[in-house]
């Protein structure tokens, strides 16, 4: 059937409803129970102990599937916990409440009312009571359930309200979601962490490498940069003697999107004064492998079709015996700053003549290592052009102390003992904009008043960023961000519909 002649359907019953004095939306029914509640207390009992029951329940849900038998019916009622039966049998709910019953449509949202009863198939069933079923919301579009749930990618995404009522796994995700960012507070927590929040709106954008979006404020007649870290504003809270902070809240880049990135994103941030990045090393693997045990109970997880054993300790490596090891790459390339850049360009990388060693060997770097790093991984030792707020290392000031964890070759978190020499901050800063002024738009900007706050003395400190929407991918075996990510950003419907359609062609010719 046509969806025009579904929603012409549709209103014809709405005003059947109206007619009949039904109130389409109304607001003054109560629930006592849950579906998931009902079934914990009531499943595992045998049909002859619930009959002799006569303790009512009332609960609220929304209509997925009826059996209809003419003068009874079995109809599925799904909450937010899961779904369950109930019973209408005309002779005891009443004419009245039947023939409301005749004219709901799936996707409804009912209340229900009655004692609990097993079918000879042994479900566990509400047999609705008399005047026990109420129209608590109409609903005028059809669900996707003619095509076994919502499985077009792009529709999931722009209606999430649909995919989540059709495909509970995807509820499932969410709900694992707000469990692990749960466990990861309470981890911080008892750690004598405190959560602040600070601004997501910044005079300038700081505390990573990345392009930020830019907007305006009216009022103060200034630039605006929606953040891409958190990290400077934290690490002045340090100077002011907090000692331990963490943040879990929204970062934003204006850069591409893909399976890993999204431009909005949430991201776990923490600083701990008189630690160092090999600290945060034990610390990292105690909070994931935590995370493991309480979700799973177990160490060990599968990532699309990858077996990963999540059991402390990680391999640690530095990024040039990684490259070495891994890349292939001979000691003697890394050694010659010219050798080094011609072999990124056999790789296909594009080198600049400005761009620093460093910066090529990190290039040489994501091309040839990252993706093999599918067991957890701290590389470390990252070279100083690349790190402009990380403290150098005693032994090597060519490179800085921070690691970054890889696991199923992606990025999960990033590290490093923080600078707190604001004449080497100010040097890093300058450096950068040097980088600005050759073109790279994603070099850090100079910020003044982060130096100062360093001028009044931050303690020796480290910190790290978790990448939050990773993590969950990763516990939940989600190929793709958007999976969870509530809302994800699309481009608008027009864009799409014209790259859907220009693919179509291509497909055509050939």
């Amino acid at each position: 059937m046509e969806e025009s002649e579904l929603l012409k359907k549709r209103r014809e019953k709405i005003d059947s409803l109206k007619a009949d004095g039904i109130d389409l939306y109304p607001n003054d029914s109560r629930v006592g129970e849950t579906t998931a509640a009902i079934n914990a207390r009531f499943g595992a009992l045998p049909p002859e102990e619930l009959e002799k029951m006569t303790e009512r329940f009332t609960l609220a849900g929304r209509l997925m599937a009826v059996r209809d038998f003419g003068k009874g019916a079995f109809i599925s009622i799904q909450d937010r916990k899961g779904r369950l039966q109930a019973f209408l049998r005309k002779d005891r709910v009443g004419e009245q409440t039947f023939s409301l019953f005749k004219k709901l449509d799936m996707g409804d949202i009912l209340w229900i009312a009655g004692r609990v009863f097993k079918t000879r198939t042994g479900e566990l069933t509400i047999d609705v009571e008399e005047k026990g079923l109420r129209l608590l919301s109409k609903s005028l579009h059809p669900l996707p359930e003619k095509w076994h749930g919502l499985t077009d990618v792009e529709i999931r995404y722009r209606q999430r309200h649909l995919d989540l009522i059709v495909n509970p796994e995807v509820r499932d995700v969410f709900q694992k979601r707000s469990k692990i960012i749960s466990l990861i507070r309470r981890f911080m927590e008892e750690r004598d962490f405190l959560e602040v929040e600070t601004p997501m709106m910044q005079p300038r954008a700081g505390g990573a490498v990345a392009r930020p979006f830019k907007t305006y404020h009216n009022a103060l007649g200034m630039n605006l940069f929606l953040r891409i870290a958190p990290e400077l504003y934290l690490k002045r809270l340090i100077t002011g003697g907090m000692e331990r902070v963490f943040e879990i809240n929204r970062s934003f880049r204006n850069e591409g999107i893909d399976t890993f990135h999204n431009p909005e994103f949430t991201m776990m941030e923490f600083y701990q004064a008189y630690a160092t990045y090999e600290d945060l090393m034990a610390m990292t693997e105690e909070l994931i492998a935590g995370l493991s045990r309480s979700l799973s109970g177990s160490l060990e997880l599968r990532y699309q079709g990858k077996e990963i054993n999540l059991a402390p300790p990680w391999k640690r490596i530095t990024v040039r015996d990684a490259v070495i090891e891994i890349g292939g790459v001979a000691p003697e390339v890394l050694d010659d700053a010219d050798r080094q850049a011609a072999h990124a360009r056999a790789l296909g990388i594009e080198v600049k003549e400005s761009d620093p060693p460093g910066k090529v060997l990190m290039a040489i770097f994501d091309e040839t290592v990252e993706h093999q790093l599918i067991q957890p991984t701290f590389v470390t030792h990252y070279p100083v052009d690349v790190s402009p707020l990380s403290r150098r290392n005693a032994a090597d000031p060519s490179l800085v102390d921070r690691f970054e964890l890889y696991i199923c070759g992606k990025e999960i978190a990033n590290a490093f003992s923080e600078l707190n020499d604001p004449v080497d901050q100010r040097g890093r800063f300058e450096m950068q904009l040097k980088e600005r002024e050759s073109g790279d738009l994603e070099a850090h900007e100079m910020d003044e008043d982060y130096i100062g706050a360093l001028e009044c003395g931050m303690p020796p400190t480290a910190g790290e960023g978790i990448g939050i929407d990773r993590l969950v991918m990763l516990f939940t075996d989600s190929a793709s961000i958007r999976d969870v990510i509530l809302f994800p950003l699309l481009r608008n419907r027009e864009s799409a519909r014209e790259e859907a359609a220009e693919k179509k062609v291509m497909e055509t010719n050939q």
